[in-house]
């Protein structure tokens, strides 16, 4: 623990702002979500930057909301298709919160929703079941198209 952790369970459950520093990036704290001010840090080496993009997409089974910082485009790219189904909103180089509902389609992915993204119209696509009707007047008199025809 590299700051926090202080808790008070006398009236519901409190715990201080918190940042833990792991060297598994399998950790309960890097796989569960946790609503608390709980930040956990797992440093990779270098080298393996794709490999620990690869551990971060299939390690949660949640995926609300996910960011990259990163100057190189090329990062940028990698970041975003390794991690496409990760997180139902996806920042680069900036902060991972404060979507405003009706500006921001918002909703997560996997077990952190339907990704059915409140605020917009596919939104809307969740809750109803289109149905195509057609209707004619006038009687058909044939079944053959065209291309039925013989040549």
């Amino acid at each position: 623990m590299l700051a926090g952790g202080a808790h008070d369970d006398r009236v519901g459950y409190f715990i201080q702002p918190t940042v833990v520093l792991t060297q598994n990036p399998r950790h309960r704290l890097m796989d569960e979500e946790i609503f608390g001010p709980v930040l956990t840090l797992y440093v990779y080496p270098e080298p393996k930057f794709e490999e620990t993009l690869h551990v971060c997409n299939s390690t949660s089974p949640y995926g609300l909301t996910g960011s990259i910082f990163a100057q190189d485009r090329r990062i940028v790219q990698q970041a975003s298709d390794v991690l496409r189904h990760a997180a139902g909103n996806f920042y680069v180089n900036d902060k991972p919160t404060g979507a405003v509902v009706g500006l921001q389609p918002f909703g997560g992915s996997r077990a952190s929703g339907t990704n059915d993204k409140a605020g917009s119209a596919l939104n809307l696509q969740r809750w109803v079941t289109p149905r195509t009707i057609k209707e004619s007047f006038c009687p058909p008199i044939g079944y053959r198209y065209p291309s039925m025809e013989d040549v």
